[in-house]
């Protein structure tokens, strides 16, 4: 049985302790965060110890590993200390707050032997979405030539956090960026348009929806569309379209079920309302896969690697968006 921790009890938090609550293979053991009661209010549902100083967590010898969702500035400097004192980490995105610290932080890792360090993007173990990379690799719709992701947040989040969350693109489309790399493979071109549409957020130097379009190596080409609002719900589709067919992902709903009436014709019900119920599975899979790689060595997925190459493809977009320019990256 793996003893876990958290870091970081906010809505993610929330969310991987209850993943680890019920996975058969884990147990979570202790809570960490310094705000408030929010450790003592999230250990209280599952039974774990309350930490207030992470460094305090990590020396303690009964946590195997830590999950850490605390606020991005301190996600690197939190991953080497855990890795230091002999932890396995899975670490949210972004791994760090810029690509110098996150390339910093993989060139330190590489210095010294440590257990398995995995990047959040639980995206890569939705079942639909892996089953479309699985009709990639065994050839089941020929050669990829393009990718389509649409991903729309039902409300904006309060303009406070949108003004210190790093912009759209660290924040938000950094999901969508691993998504279309887990497809394309390496990316040597981003071009990316901001858009404000939200008077909520006027007043906050950042765009509130982003068009992204890139080009991988091998001619690939992926389009992200995103928006901080969307009244329908929680839009989260796929389109993967090779030379000999095409994948389709539509948004996923309570029941499948459609209903007929006099009213109107092949009504259903609303998207799942946020990732919290969309990604459920992705969350277990995802946990399921890093504690696989702590207990066989199996390969890590997505790795700090990744993470960085996500945040060079977020600063490309953010370039592009605000340049109007096309941004080329090195293969």
């Amino acid at each position: 049985m793996l003893r876990v921790a958290v870091i970081g009890a906010g809505r993610i938090g929330k969310v991987h302790a209850a993943a680890v609550a019920a996975h058969p293979q884990a147990q979570l053991v202790a809570v960490c965060d310094p705000m408030g009661t929010a450790a003592e209010d999230l250990a209280a549902v599952h039974g774990a110890r309350v930490y207030k100083d992470a460094d305090a967590l990590f020396a303690d010898p009964e946590v195997d590993a830590v999950i850490i969702g605390s606020p991005t500035p301190l996600h690197a400097p939190q991953v080497l200390a855990a890795t230091r004192a002999g932890k396995a980490v899975l670490v949210e995105k972004p791994v760090a707050k810029d690509v110098e610290e996150a390339r910093a932080l993989d060139a330190e890792l590489a210095t010294f032997e440590h257990p398995p360090v995995m990047v959040g993007f639980q995206r890569r173990y939705d079942p639909s979405i892996r089953r479309a990379k699985d009709l990639i690799e065994d050839g089941s719709i020929g050669d990829l030539e393009q990718v389509v992701i649409v991903a729309r947040d039902p409300a904006p989040p309060p303009a406070e956090y949108v003004a210190v969350c790093g912009g759209i693109f660290k924040d938000m489309t950094i999901h969508d960026l691993d998504e279309a790399r887990f497809f394309l493979g390496e990316i040597v071109e981003v071009s990316a348009f901001g858009q404000k549409v939200l008077p909520e957020l006027a007043d906050v130097d950042d765009f509130d929806a982003a068009v992204v379009m890139l080009r991988g190596a091998d001619g690939a080409v992926a389009t992200v569309m995103n928006n901080r609002r969307c009244v329908t719900g929680y839009d989260q589709r796929l389109e993967v379209h090779g030379s000999a067919g095409s994948a389709v992902m539509d948004n996923l709903r309570p029941t499948a079920l459609s209903v007929n009436t006099a009213e109107a014709s092949g009504s259903q019900q609303p998207y799942l309302d946020f990732f919290l119920t969309r990604y459920a599975d992705a969350y277990s899979n995802e946990l399921t896969a890093f504690i696989d790689a702590i207990n066989t060595g199996a390969p890590v997925s997505p790795t700090v690697s990744d993470g960085v190459a996500a945040l060079v493809l977020a600063q490309a977009a953010e370039e592009s968006a605000r340049s109007g320019r096309t941004v080329r990256l090195d293969a």
